[in-house]
């Protein structure tokens, strides 16, 4: 079983319109809200690959209400630890070009919260294969949360796939984690230096390597992904784009790397999966899915270059 960690759900409400344009009224082609944040995308995306999949997650309020009953008509196992917060909303504007998303930061989680949701976690991963642990962490949750949960994942024979940003980020690759995702923006934020090109993400890659993680794999949206495993490192490329929605892009990409380390896939193997099922995601109007016949048509075209 794969577990993914999902400590800032949200209701996820996504707009579409013709064209954004800021300071103008516009009239809303199309409205989807569901149960959202990173790790519910990847478990969404899991489910559909039929994955068994189970979420572990903070929920507080008439909103996190919201979430749990989402969770439960979508077929979704989870486990989640009540607060006394209102979870939250996001709100995801997407137009022809491109999607705007306006995240709220979260509610308040207290350090008695925070001990019951690591109980809970202790106690989920005992025997679990994969555990994903993506997206935001509520306020009053220590910067060391995601490492403290990479630590419990691994002293459990679990492998972790880490998609995180900041001191999270930071944290936790001292922890170890089987792999770290971040996109190009978010690694340049955590070492302080600029990923303007291929060579660039390559040599950020590694420096997750060296701080840590076994393998690092930095994003650069609908140009692919570059990744530096332990026993080579890797530029792969999409055969064409995909237009639409590149909001769950990222999280389909951490589905897919969980999915492969959940059945001892090749790197290349694996890496090449992760770019299909990362581009099909963008097909879908949105996060949390991807278009299996587009993932089916471009595997094959995958270009994966040993570098």
């Amino acid at each position: 079983m794969i577990v993914t960690v999902c400590l800032n759900p949200a209701i996820d409400v996504t707009y579409r319109v013709p064209e954004l344009s800021v300071g103008r009224s516009h009239r809303v082609r199309e409205v989807h809200a569901r149960a959202g944040g990173k790790g519910i995308n990847v478990a969404r995306v899991l489910h559909q690959l039929a994955e068994p999949v189970t979420i572990a997650g903070l929920c507080g309020g008439t909103t996190g209400a919201e979430i749990a009953a989402d969770l439960q008509r979508s077929g979704l196992r989870a486990v989640l630890t009540p607060i006394s917060g209102q979870s939250r909303r996001t709100v995801t504007v997407v137009d022809a070009r491109e999607a705007t998303v306006l995240n709220e930061p979260g509610p308040q989680v207290s350090a008695a919260e925070w001990a019951a949701f690591g109980t809970a976690f202790s106690e989920l991963v005992q025997a679990v294969r994969v555990v994903v642990m993506s997206g935001s962490v509520p306020p009053g949750c220590p910067d060391t949360s995601y490492a403290e949960l990479v630590a419990t994942a691994r002293a459990n024979g679990a492998a972790v796939v880490l998609d995180a940003e900041g001191e999270q980020l930071r944290h936790a690759l001292g922890a170890r984690p089987d792999v770290a995702k971040p996109n190009a923006v978010e690694v340049a934020h955590v070492f302080g230096r600029p990923v303007t090109t291929r060579r660039d993400a390559l040599d950020a890659a590694q420096l997750l390597c060296d701080r840590g993680a076994s393998t690092g794999i930095v994003s650069l949206g609908a140009e692919g992904f570059v990744a530096v495993t332990p026993s080579a490192a890797y530029d792969v490329r999409l055969p064409r784009q995909i237009p639409g929605n590149q909001t769950g892009a990222g999280d389909a990409l951490a589905a897919a790397l969980a999915r492969g380390l959940a059945r001892d896939d090749p790197w290349p193997e694996l890496i090449a999966d992760g770019a299909a099922v990362s581009a099909a995601a963008v097909a879908v109007p949105v996060a949390g899915g991807v278009a299996t016949d587009i993932m089916a048509e471009l595997r094959p075209g995958v270009v994966i270059e040993e570098v």
